[in-house]
């Protein structure tokens, strides 16, 4: 499929060009004028033609990050890219292109009308994020499989599709079979799909559908698991516990251990092992249990604490509101007021008792906001006590648990040590029973190399145990801080803005009057 332009030079998506197409589509006239003089932003623009360009590459699009509507119809773009910015792309037209392939819409996850008509596409594939399509026009292409529309199946939105002038269009099942397989669609090929096609489709396909709607059941069921579970891990890693309800750490202690894996085969290990891994679980399952218990508790002194923050916010700006409508409802009056006074020394008088009145609405107004942060100040601090009190008492139960299983290693260690001097002993007299594996028997050469294999492992395992301590202890420590640290920017920059706020107020309300009083002495 030769285009007109393949003859001409190619062109470049650049600035000069993007301007000029912004230029002349945007705003005519006078409206015109004025936006070409003050510039036009490319994070405004919403709609940009681009057809009949000669583009042979897509770029240079990234900074039109709020645009709907991209029309790059009739050039010679070979190749979908440079689109990962558009992500409020809602409609995109790339008819009349050089494209073989379906790739670069991992982004545009809110499209909605997507053509690619009269291109050279021989697959549907990589639309998977295209959650929201309701029109695809993929007519005039090299489409030779008819299974390879079941993956059309992913979008439940698809309302219209065209696919004539593609080579399984030919088939003599092509309508049936594809109005059977999205029985949702509403027009095929420019066609309203009649339900007598849909209900023939899926009596003739029904075998094979069900099938597909039994796996489609089956790995959406697989996705909502691995979501279920992907929540519960961020549950656990806010609470510092994850992985801790069940064998991973104990398997952790032999990832990296390859002494304490050989020493695992030994004869006589098994019994000690399984008591070991079972109590050295059921621990690390009580240190989990209790750390979502804390978190919880966590949790709601913090919501307890934000609750306070806000009704003590919320009671005060009620308090500074009364205070400041009841100036405006004197202010008012007063104003009035000055309608009917020609006397310039009552006028005068007025004045004073008016810019008074605002030197005590700004006092009232900044002993409220002081007040309010008396208060604050003392919630924050009642908070920071109760948050690392908990913190602290998490920390000093998981530590005295986790000695349990240092604990738990030393007695296996002191076994494994016993137990390897009894093997070499038997290995060194030949009396050993048992066969072992030749790498173990290297283990058994002297007493030092049995003893030293035993404790290197020994040391491998307790620095596990001591790096997920530290690792809980730090994080917790850190989240404990930042919190409180937040807290206290918040309110400094919370105050720091109500300052300013009354002092703005104060003096506009001054500025009124100074206005005022030069209308009013016209009189």
């Amino acid at each position: 499929m030769s285009r007109l332009y393949d003859t001409v030079e190619p062109s470049v998506i650049d600035e000069d060009m993007l301007q000029k197409a912004v230029e002349e589509q945007g705003p005519k006239d006078e409206a015109g004028r004025i936006a070409k003089s003050e510039g036009i932003d490319f994070t405004d623009v919403t709609s940009l033609r681009l057809d009949f360009k000669n583009i042979l590459k897509i770029d240079n699009l990234w900074c039109f990050t709020n645009l709907t509507k991209l029309q790059l119809d009739n050039n010679i773009i070979e190749k979908i890219e440079g689109l990962d910015k558009l992500v409020n792309l809602v409609w995109l037209d790339l008819s009349f292109n050089n494209i073989e392939s379906l790739e670069g819409f991992d982004k545009l996850t809110r499209l909605e009308d997507l053509t690619l008509f009269n291109n050279r596409i021989s697959k549907v594939e990589n639309l998977s994020e295209l959650k929201c399509l309701q029109i695809l026009s993929l007519g005039n292409n090299e489409l030779k499989e008819l299974e390879n529309l079941v993956s059309l199946r992913a979008f439940k939105n698809l309302k219209t599709l065209n696919l004539a002038g593609n080579p399984i269009c030919d088939l003599p099942e092509y309508k049936i079979y594809t109005v059977a397989h999205i029985p949702w669609l509403e027009y095929l090929d420019y066609r309203l799909v009649d339900e007598n096609s849909k209900m023939a489709g899926y009596e003739k396909y029904q075998i094979a559908i069900e099938e597909l709607i039994h796996d489609e059941n089956a790995a959406e069921r697989k996705l909502e698991e691995l979501k279920l579970k992907e929540e519960e891990v961020v549950l656990h890693k806010a609470a510092y516990v994850e992985y801790l309800n069940g064998p991973y750490l104990f398997d952790s202690l032999f990832a990296e251990d390859a002494e304490g894996q050989k020493l695992n085969t030994m004869p006589g290990v098994d019994e000690s092992l399984i008591t070991y891994k079972e109590k050295f679980i059921a621990i690390c399952q009580q240190i989990f249990e209790f750390g979502l218990e804390e978190h919880e508790k966590r949790i709601s002194e913090y919501q307890q604490y934000q609750d306070s923050c806000y009704e003590a916010k919320t009671k005060n700006k009620t308090e500074g509101m009364n205070i400041i409508d009841k100036f405006m409802t004197n202010k008012k009056l007063l104003f009035q007021e000055f309608h009917h006074l020609n006397d310039q020394q009552m006028i005068d008088k007025k004045i004073a008792e008016y810019l008074d009145e605002v030197k005590e609405i700004h006092r009232e107004l900044l002993e409220l906001d002081v007040q309010l942060a008396d208060q604050l100040e003392d919630t924050n601090k009642d908070f920071e006590r109760n948050m690392q009190e908990m913190v602290t008492n998490f920390i000093e139960n998981v530590q005295g648990q986790i000695s349990q299983c240092r604990e738990l290693e030393n007695i296996h260690h002191e076994r494994l040590l016993e137990l390897a001097i009894v093997v070499l002993e038997k290995v060194v007299k030949n009396e050993l029973e048992e066969e072992i594996s030749e790498d173990l028997r290297m283990l058994f050469v002297d007493k030092d190399t049995i003893v030293n294999a035993v404790t290197a492992s020994h040391d491998v395992h307790l620095l596990k145990i001591d790096n997920r301590e530290d690792e809980l202890v730090t994080r917790i420590k850190q989240w404990s801080q930042n919190i409180i640290d937040e807290n206290l920017s918040n309110e400094i920059s919370r105050s720091r803005a109500r300052g300013l706020e009354i002092c703005n107020l104060t003096d506009h309300l001054r500025d009124e009057i100074d206005s005022f009083d030069l209308q009013g002495s016209a009189y």
